[in-house]
């Protein structure tokens, strides 16, 4: 019981740092799963790319600390890259959630938080990378797509696997029926691979994520 007790104080303290750069659904499921109880962590802060969007709104309803750093008002990506990591350092981020972030971060980023950057790509890696996967889903004709919830690495949407879910593709599917199925199940799994993290039972081991169980 010592060692359980142990273990939920420390799950307590994790701190998150959400960086998205729109709507924030995303970040919304991980707001509700703390809420719920069913995610044993705390956001410390929520940063955007972009001002004005719904994830600062969605942020400051619930009292979380909510900064925009917007891209554009920096000369290049090092010194734009440099505030985020400010920020993140000084909210005392223990893992950093890409949730919806449109922005490429860079090698020496990824470092500074090195195997502790979780991101969520609409398809299902290795298929369908980048910026586009439903478009590229319809316009290659798989029966099924989904998401999936990876660690960031030096690759775009390269890193390795934690968790998948899988969407069936329908003959009459637009991107944005698509997009809303595959969201759907984005909501369900990226807490649940938070989780996995905050319990620390990910294992990587090459390109695979191995999952623990006690």
């Amino acid at each position: 019981m010592q060692n359980a007790e142990c273990r939920m104080k420390n799950l307590k303290l994790m701190k998150l740092g959400v960086l998205c750069s729109g709507r924030g659904t995303d970040l919304q499921s991980i707001i509700d799963s703390i809420t719920d109880k069913k995610l044993d962590a705390e956001i410390s802060i929520v940063l955007t790319d972009k001002p004005n969007v719904m994830a600062l709104t969605r942020a400051e309803k619930v009292g979380i600390k909510n900064i925009c750093v917007d891209r554009k008002s920096f000369d290049n990506q090092a010194d734009f890259e440099k505030s985020l990591l400010n920020e993140l350092k000084t909210a005392e981020v223990d893992l950093v959630i890409l949730a919806g972030f449109m922005r490429i971060l860079s090698p020496s980023f990824v470092h500074e938080y090195k195997d502790r950057i979780m991101n969520i790509h609409p398809s299902l890696l290795p298929s369908f990378p980048g910026a586009h996967a439903h478009r590229d889903v319809l316009n290659y004709g798989v029966k099924i797509s989904g998401c999936t919830v990876h660690f960031v690495d030096e690759g775009t949407d390269s890193g390795p696997i934690i968790m998948q879910a899988a969407v069936e593709v329908k003959d009459d599917d637009t991107e944005e029926t698509l997009a809303a199925r595959v969201l759907e199940q984005e909501h369900i799994i990226y807490p649940k691979a938070i989780q996995l993290f905050v319990e620390n039972r990910l294992k990587i081991v090459g390109r695979k994520v191995l999952i623990k169980f006690f």
